[in-house]
């Protein structure tokens, strides 16, 4: 782990017992994330990127151990988080925030705006309450909202304000690194990039890193520096966002870029349709994960496990036959 590391992530699983019958008996286990391995550089963005389901937000929620690990580490400022408790894990909590997906169900609707950006100035140990207020007025300028708003609830706001409020509310203690888990799904196209251009303005004012969740590879491509593309639990491939998108090796990284509408009428580039479905990931194939859906499947391929190639020393696929 480099000193421009903030994070490291290796070997990280997490499977979720299935139990049937009155008794509940255990008859097997889903494997939501299996051995995903990343790196997080200090004021940088990593994108997470596949199709719903793959274990995009699981992760997210484990490098947050808002679920516990069953295997793996995770590495926060070259400390391994994976064994600490919940109490030893409180004062990492003000480094680690998360912007989430829904921007309605996120807020607490009995509160007003100020009152929930306030709970993590609490937590922080901000007793003033004129501190506290001042702190609050600034953050809601500095997502564009005006701080006169501070004592509006959230059903007077709109989505894209609300994600703001969001973003302020993660900001409020301080962080370094904050997961942003498809925080712009929700929302409108044109608000869309008003928000990610917020979070890039945010990036470099106050030198915050990012893992950014997300399955949309247009909005991933814009605002992240390096690319994790998962499929069913793994990684598939892994490299700096340019060479990724100039030189996509993976058939699952060329299906999902393939799909990417283009502005130019007159674009008429092929679409690479994958066939067949996603696999259960309570009973995944023997093998690659892909193997079900990818054109250049082999007998190898649905024999034994597929590791991650190095193509070079920043760019990784879990693909034999693609590698020159």
């Amino acid at each position: 782990m480099t000193n421009n590391t903030i994070l490291k992530v290796e070997g990280l699983k997490k499977y979720f017992p299935v139990r049937r019958g009155f008794f509940q008996k255990l008859i097997g286990w889903i494997k939501a994330v299996d051995g995903v391995d990343f790196e997080i550089y200090k004021g940088k963005t990593l994108g997470l990127v596949g199709e719903s389901g793959c274990g995009k937000s699981t992760t997210g929620m484990l490098i947050l151990k808002l679920l516990e690990p069953d295997e793996g580490t995770i590495i926060y400022q070259d400390q391994d988080i994976i064994g600490l408790s919940q109490d030893e894990m409180k004062p990492l909590r003000k480094e680690m925030q998360i912007i989430f997906q829904d921007p309605f169900g996120s807020l607490n609707p009995r509160m007003t705006v100020g009152q929930s950006i306030e709970e993590g100035l609490r937590a922080l140990g901000v007793k003033g309450h004129v501190d506290r207020k001042t702190r609050v007025s600034n953050l809601l300028e500095m997502v564009g909202i005006g701080p006169s708003t501070a004592d509006f609830y959230p059903h007077e706001f709109s989505g894209g304000q609300r994600q703001r409020i969001g973003i302020a509310r993660a900001l409020s203690v301080k962080p370094s690194l904050i997961i942003c888990d498809e925080p712009v799904s929700a929302l409108d196209v044109s608000i869309q990039s008003q928000i990610i251009n917020l979070l890039k303005e945010l990036q470099a004012q106050l030198g915050l890193s990012y893992l950014f969740i997300s399955h949309d590879l247009t909005v991933v491509g814009y605002i992240s520096d390096t690319v994790a593309v998962m499929y069913l639990g793994h990684i598939m491939e892994y490299a700096p966002a340019d060479e990724l998108y100039d030189n996509p090796l993976h058939p699952y990284t060329l299906a999902l870029l393939s799909a990417i509408p283009t502005p130019d009428p007159d674009d008429r580039h092929e679409l690479k349709a994958l066939a067949g479905d996603v696999p259960s990931p309570f009973n995944p194939p023997p093998g690659c994960r892909f193997q079900g859906r990818c054109p250049l499947v082999e007998a190898r391929c649905r024999e034994e496990e597929i590791e991650l190639y190095k193509v070079n020393e920043e760019h990784t696929v879990r693909c034999w036959k693609v590698i020159r």
